[in-house]
């Protein structure tokens, strides 16, 4: 079977398994997240479906192709229809931050950094933690981290405090991996920064406290503040070597932010489709809504914006798979740009045909307009990336 024959037959085996299987049990799955003591356990259902995806053969579709998985372009509808649900991927072991975490153990962990942590990922047993956000500094310049990663004898001491750390919360992550600085005094500021795994357990590890955004705790996984106290790990929980901090994260963050716009493509066409639905079965003044001009101006300008999205983020995917993402941050950062706000604006106008009840959890698209608002900060805010991008198209045709 040819590599597009292989994702054209998981696209269609994919929006099946949703059919059957992700859709019916949506209502069950916030219920019985709602009734658990602790929030950010496990979900039973969730368990339930990981084990059907796993038989179904739909599991770690993110797969690089190096690794014998699929292109980034050949899984960007994948990721699309996984997105239409936001709680969906983790039954595919395909949710963020996990994906980009098993990139980093991939491309850069050791054979026992792969053993001990990566293995157990991919088979969906454990959670994971990227760390590298921080409330003390203005952490969208990743060089102003103060976390201090200190080297003692056979290990290294860890100290500082982080936030908006997805999965610290859930009960099932097991390993974080922290970015902190091991050389301040380096005067290259892309070289004073490390990684360094950091098993949730470790003395000194403390969870503070679970972070909301916009009232929303995105549990079980959730976002939290964490504190590093004198946390000491071996010498042989770094990874890639010390100084290649920075390194690490700009290779681990170029296709997950990709991801993050495929998913929220699937949250903005699914609230289209909710708000056609919506405007062919409510009347006002005597008419439908669909017969309203200004429902039927706010469908098509969100069709076309959907779709000019899509495009883009599937032409960045296609860069990424020919050149790298190093070569492809223009598209990159194009993309993260546009494929948020696109998201926001279309759910906030599917929002406001459903009335007020666009605004509650009986539909799906209050919460996607709220993790598509936390992507704008997420993996860099807009305003980092269109000037990195500024810059670059000004080199480029500014002579």
């Amino acid at each position: 079977m040819s590599a597009t024959d292989r994702a054209e037959t998981l696209r269609h085996e994919l929006e099946a398994f949703m059919d059957a299987h992700i859709y019916p049990n949506e209502q069950r799955y916030h219920d019985e997240l709602n009734a658990l003591p602790d929030r950010f356990s496990t979900v039973p259902v969730m368990e339930e479906l990981k084990a059907k995806a796993r038989d179904a053969g739909l599991w770690n579709l993110w797969m690089p192709a190096d690794h014998g998985g699929l292109s980034n372009e050949a899984y960007s509808p994948l990721a699309e229809i996984m997105g239409r649900v936001l709680w969906a991927p983790e039954a595919f072991n395909c949710n963020a931050p996990d994906t980009g975490n098993m990139e980093v153990f991939l491309k850069y962990g050791t054979e026992a950094q792969k053993r001990e942590w990566l293995e157990p990922l991919l088979a969906g047993e454990i959670r994971s933690s990227y760390c590298m956000t921080e409330p003390d500094v203005a952490s969208s310049d990743a060089t102003n981290v103060r976390t201090s990663i200190v080297r003692d004898g056979d290990s290294y001491l860890i100290n500082g405090k982080k936030w908006f750390i997805t999965n610290a919360p859930y009960e099932r992550t097991k390993i974080f991996i922290v970015m902190g600085k091991s050389d301040p005094d380096n005067p290259n500021r892309h070289l004073q920064q490390s990684q360094v795994l950091v098993p949730k357990d470790t003395p000194g590890v403390r969870v503070v406290r679970p972070l909301t955004t916009l009232g929303y705790d995105d549990a079980p996984l959730g976002h939290a503040e964490v504190h590093f106290e004198n946390v000491r790990v071996p010498a042989a929980n770094i990874l890639l070597g010390e100084g290649r901090g920075f390194e690490i994260a700009q290779g681990r963050l170029g296709p997950g932010r990709i991801h993050h716009c495929m998913r929220l493509i699937g949250s903005a066409q699914r609230a289209l489709e909710f708000a056609c639905r919506r405007a062919v079965s409510r009347e006002t003044f005597g008419r439908k809504l669909a017969d309203h001009q200004s429902v039927l101006e706010d469908i098509a300008k969100s069709f076309g914006e959907i779709e000019q999205a899509r495009l883009l983020t599937m032409k960045t995917a296609r860069k990424i798979d020919e050149v790298g993402p190093k070569d492809a941050r223009d598209l990159i950062a194009a993309a993260k740009i546009t494929v948020p706000l696109m998201a926001q604006t279309v759910i906030d106008r599917c929002m406001q045909i459903h009335g007020a009840g666009g605004l509650t959890a009986d539909y799906p698209m209050a919460e996607a307009f709220n993790y598509a608002r936390w992507c704008r900060q997420a993996d860099g805010p807009d305003q980092v990336h269109m000037m990195s991008l500024g810059k670059q198209i000004i080199r480029r045709y500014g002579g």
